[in-house]
């Protein structure tokens, strides 16, 4: 989906869906935003990733702000470690204020996984914290 341009833009646990056979598919593609001019709004709860959380809280209510792949990254390294672990990576919890969560995204900083799993998995561990790693090319989001 990414490589062609593609963004889901709301990647959770609630949208994955592991298949009988091992594969894993991202579902509900309500929110994915397509390479074009896609006009899909980014819902509240769709700020997993810092880059669209510092868009959310510096941008007008009324704008667009599409997706872009990288934030798929982050979202799904982030669905990864909430499953795995238990825990969100960045820590606030269901009581917090919306704008203090999003703040929170913003700053990158999140739970030590070593700190929180269960066992340790290195490869698991390596791939989660690649998605997760704030030096990734993100570059600002597009803004319509």
């Amino acid at each position: 989906m990414e490589t062609a341009g593609w963004t889901h833009a709301e990647i959770q646990p609630t949208n994955a869906l592991v298949t009988h056979d091992g594969h894993a598919a991202v579902i509900d593609n309500a929110l994915t935003c397509g390479p074009g001019d896609d006009r899909r709004v980014l819902l509240p709860g769709s700020s997993h990733a810092p880059e669209l959380a510092t868009a959310i809280l510096s941008t007008p209510a009324d704008t667009h702000i599409p997706a872009q792949p990288t934030a798929d990254i982050w979202s799904m390294g982030a669905s990864l470690f909430w499953c795995w672990a238990g825990y969100r990576p960045v820590p606030y919890d269901d009581t917090t204020d919306r704008l203090e969560k999003l703040a929170a995204i913003t700053k990158c900083t999140t739970t030590a996984l070593r700190d929180v799993r269960s066992w340790p998995f290195p490869e698991f561990e390596d791939a989660i914290t690649a998605c997760l790693t704030p030096d990734a090319p993100t570059g600002p989001p597009r803004r319509s």
